[in-house]
């Protein structure tokens, strides 16, 4: 079997300024095909798309941004950026544009879930699908283990504040991805490693604490999400690692109550689903692009 054409299917790792802030970003593929934008998730960046990006790019152009704060784009500090997701979503919105993406599946985890609603709310006609990969848009997805945020969400106090410090440490780090794992081997250590790192740079403690109260503002916003599945039904596909601490499989099946033709798949593994089942997911997403979205002279 022929190897795939390199020249296409080659990551580039590049940068683009929005509103003064460098965002750093991965893309591959031909500028001409469809295009799939990869938003991450808390406490990762654009690398957790590593393995995914070559497996779709010879039929995509794939663009996964790091967001501000995370992996290699800039971290403003605090008194000049507001760290909200409606800010996230704003620069992002500032790149799609920057980059010419005018019609685009998003592929959403984690963060990257109410980032990327955010676009489809504000822009429901460029969003040609969704991809959605532990990125929840419903509560009966968020598990126990959001009680600790949930507790700084009612009572902001700073004794709550410091409690979370513990969710940003090397082995509360590690643990998000061994947990659920059922081989631990099949994980590359220097995703967690990576992450712990950039976690560590100074002050970005504090811009994490300040996305874990704000993410109050993204639960309010599911009932809009929900009537925006309603209203434009787009094509859907739940990609979940079923053993997430954090994000239950049953945030994955809620999806079809809004959007009955909704495709839901659910994995032995868990939270950081990619590092475990990119092929996988990458044969799924194929699939359900072809059949439901691209023209299949394209994606075939």
């Amino acid at each position: 079997m022929p190897l795939p054409n390199t020249a296409v299917t080659a990551t580039r790792h590049r940068a683009v300024t929005i509103d003064g802030c460098r965002i750093f970003y991965r893309e591959a593929g031909d500028r001409r095909a469809p295009a799939i934008l990869l938003l991450h998730g808390f406490p990762s960046s654009s690398h957790m798309f590593r393995d995914l990006i070559p497996l779709l790019a010879d039929r995509f152009r794939v663009v996964a941004p790091d967001l501000p704060g995370f992996g290699f784009s800039d971290a403003p500090d605090r008194a000049q950026f507001n760290y909200t997701f409606d800010n996230l979503a704003e620069v992002v919105g500032g790149f799609t544009q920057a980059l010419c993406l005018e019609r685009y599946a998003i592929y959403v985890f984690d963060y990257g879930a109410p980032v990327g609603l955010r676009l489809a709310l504000a822009h429901p006609d460029r969003i040609s699908a969704i991809i959605t990969q532990n990125g929840n848009a419903y509560e009966d997805g968020l598990s126990q283990g959001w009680d600790p945020i949930q507790r700084y969400w009612r009572e902001p106090t700073t004794e709550n504040r410091t409690a979370l410090r513990q969710c940003l440490i090397p082995e509360t780090t590690k643990w998000q991805y061994i947990h659920g794992v059922p081989d631990e081997n099949l994980l590359a250590p220097e995703s967690y490693t990576l992450d712990s790192a950039l976690l560590a740079r100074p002050g970005n403690d504090e811009i994490q604490l300040d996305l874990f109260l704000d993410y109050s503002s993204n639960v309010a916003l599911y009932p809009e999400f929900q009537t925006y599945f309603r209203s434009k039904q787009p094509p859907l596909l739940a990609v979940w690692g079923k053993n997430d601490p954090f994000f239950l499989p049953r945030g994955a099946e809620a999806f079809k109550r809004d959007i009955p033709d909704a495709e839901v798949h659910l994995y032995e593994t868990g939270h950081f689903a990619l590092e475990t089942h990119a092929g996988e997911i990458a044969v799924a997403i194929r699939d359900f692009l072809k059949r439901r979205v691209v023209n299949p002279a394209i994606a075939a």
